[in-house]
């Protein structure tokens, strides 16, 4: 497998997902560069191999319809054989995910509802598929120093989630529609795999905004994070908090247009302290 065969059938997988979907939504894709690293070594040594991620968003619905797009992604997928990587999702909960695999080709995908509007059950489905690790072709756009797209770890893309869900519901404001560069994300540095959640709110009065950041800050001290303030050209300060358990950072930053900018960031298999 190459490069183009691999960004062909992670598309197949998609649409596969997509095409009888009701109602009907509009992909957007996000991300980062999509070829990576591999990550599929065991014992977790260097590999010179890469492998594909392709992530869309699925918009232009109501969010009330996003858990209905993830199940039929599942619906979709079971009836093309392909197997369950964990067990299937929790239909009972608003905001429902499944991460499955083909056969016998063995790429992984997830479909996932990421948090709009907690109260109101509202949500924004994307589905994220990767290849399997190949040998990289000369010329490559893969480099080993950049940021590169790498299979999640679903335990770090729920934890990366529910702390994004937790913020939101501290907030207690409405979330802005989605954007370019908002949701599920995956990166690689020298120091790590990470999964990254951005969002943000829709724009806030000076009072609104100081009224918010301090219920951010009284739900990050109460749940034990570490907290400091980041002065920015807003008048209201913007909060970097790192959870001293899992070692995620959260940035919750007032932006020029009043929106609030929201962004989580979770080790995939932490090993050091995170910075902030």
């Amino acid at each position: 497998m190459d490069e183009q065969q691999a960004s062909a059938r992670a598309e197949e997988i998609v649409h596969q997902a997509v095409e009888g979907m009701s109602p009907k939504p509009t992909l957007k894709r996000t991300g980062l560069r999509p070829l990576g690293a591999c990550m599929a070594r065991d014992d977790g040594g260097p590999d010179d191999r890469v492998q594909y991620r392709l992530t869309y968003q699925l918009t232009g619905v109501p969010g009330s319809d996003a858990k209905t797009l993830v199940r039929q992604a599942r619906d979709a997928w079971v009836k093309l054989g392909y197997k369950f990587q964990s067990q299937d999702g929790n239909w009972s909960d608003p905001f429902p995910s499944v991460s499955m695999r083909t056969e016998p080709d063995d790429f992984w995908m997830t479909a996932l509802t990421g948090v709009v509007n907690r109260a109101k059950g509202e949500g924004l489905a994307a589905i994220s598929v990767t290849s399997p690790c190949f040998a990289p072709s000369q010329g490559s756009s893969a480099d080993s120093t950049a940021f590169h797209r790498t299979r999640v770890d679903e335990n770090a893309e729920h934890l990366a989630l529910a702390h994004s869900s937790r913020i939101y519901d501290a907030l207690y404001v409405r979330h802005a529609p989605a954007q370019e560069g908002d949701g599920i994300s995956v990166y690689q540095d020298a120091e790590g795999t990470y999964v990254h959640h951005a969002w943000s709110t829709q724009p806030l009065s000076e009072e609104e905004t100081a009224q918010a950041l301090a219920r951010v800050r009284t739900y990050f001290e109460s749940a034990g994070w570490t907290v400091r303030d980041v002065l920015t050209e807003a008048s209201v300060p913007a909060l970097v908090a790192r959870n001293v358990n899992d070692e995620s950072v959260a940035q919750v930053a007032p932006s020029a247009t009043g929106a609030v900018r929201v962004a989580v960031t979770t080790p995939v298999a932490p090993e050091k302290s995170a910075s902030i």
